[in-house]
């Protein structure tokens, strides 16, 4: 079976003034259906443009991503937004949720690119915000919300389209312990019992334990691999 996840020789680089920084260079990465990939390394060393990269939030310079068997490095802007709508859900530090709207609302956002009915919106939310553990706070603002409950209501807004993958950044990075390791295990549950595709940025190695695999990445390059 071919990987998820297929990146050959890829690279990254921006312009600073007359400056070119090169960020990644010459990437080769395979990601398993069903894996859970954790990537590390100093800050500076290229883990979040990788991310972001995987996601489809960004274009490589050079080099080829497939994901399901689609090069979506060569996918228009318009055809890439609707591909991540239907094929990859995001978790970040920052939650990134809308403060005057419910858990519930929240959790609908990504649903409203669809033409699914506001009754069926609702009730997909209802289900992803019940799989995360929040089924009693689906009408709480996220100021009424704990952090990790914060960070869980994004989970399930990030799986409620049913995506293939999850690309996390930093998901416990703004948690306390007991909450960072309720998030990990509502991820670890989600790869084990549903079979998402994991791809988490984290500087936390009790956070990179929870992962089938970690990569370390270094001045752009890869340059070890651990087997949990």
């Amino acid at each position: 079976m071919s990987p998820l996840i297929q990146i050959r020789d890829l690279a990254k680089s921006y312009k600073r003034g007359k400056q070119v920084v090169e960020v990644l260079h010459q990437v080769h990465l395979d990601v398993q259906q069903g894996e859970f990939l954790a990537l590390m390394g100093p800050s500076g060393s290229g883990k979040t443009t990788l991310l972001n990269l995987i996601g489809g939030l960004d274009r490589p310079s050079s080099g080829s991503i497939l994901v399901g068997g689609q090069r979506i490095d060569q996918l228009s802007s318009n055809a890439l937004a609707q591909w991540r709508a239907a094929n990859v859900g995001y978790v970040f530090q920052f939650y990134n949720l809308m403060p005057t709207l419910s858990a519930q609302r929240n959790v609908e956002l990504p649903l409203l690119l669809t033409k699914l009915s506001g009754a069926e919106r609702a009730k997909r939310a209802a289900i992803a915000l019940e799989l995360v553990g929040l089924k009693d706070r689906a009408s709480h603002k996220p100021t009424e919300l704990s952090g990790g409950q914060q960070q869980r209501v994004s989970i399930a807004r990030a799986i409620v389209s049913d995506p293939a993958l999850l690309v996390c950044d930093e998901p416990t990075g703004d948690l306390d312990r007991q909450s960072a390791q309720d998030v990990l295990n509502l991820l670890q549950a989600l790869n084990k019992q549903h079979g998402k595709t994991i791809v988490m940025v984290t500087h936390d190695p009790k956070a990179a334990s929870c992962a089938s695999q970690t990569l370390s990445l270094d001045k752009g390059a890869l340059v070890e691999t651990l087997h949990a």
